[in-house]
């Protein structure tokens, strides 16, 4: 019988946990202010692992920033997780930005503002009917 996680999912989902908190208390670049990691995709070798993340801010060039920051830690950022994970072998991190959470505020605003405009529109249909 398999099991119900891969060894891949289970070591992605520790990674993810051990690199939020290191990004929340040992990284104090200002640059990185309000950064969440979204999702850890580990290769199945355990070679490489990528980190996808999101910043509070959205502004391209902040995101651009961000993203050479972690870069330029990703060795400092692995080390410290080399001390508090169990393993063997340390996956190389890649971040990358994920704009799913951006992307899902913008469709939800687009959806308000659609439902807002059917109703002013139905507004002014039942003002017009009243009148004749």
């Amino acid at each position: 019988m398999a099991r119900e996680y891969a060894r891949t999912d289970r070591v992605g989902q520790q990674i993810q946990k051990e690199i939020a908190v290191i990004l929340m208390r040992e990284i104090k670049d200002p640059r990185l202010s309000m950064t969440t990691v979204s999702a850890v995709e580990v290769t199945r070798d355990l070679a490489y692992a990528k980190v996808f993340v999101t910043f509070f801010n959205d502004d391209a060039d902040k995101i651009k920033a961000s993203l050479e920051v972690l870069a330029e830690a990703e060795g400092y950022i692995r080390s410290l997780l080399g001390k508090r994970l169990r393993a063997r072998i340390m996956p190389h991190l890649r971040f990358i930005y994920d704009s799913s959470m951006s992307e899902g505020v913008r469709m939800s605003a687009l959806v308000d503002q659609a439902v807002a405009s059917d109703t002013h529109d139905e507004e002014k249909t039942d003002d017009s009917e009243k009148s004749e």
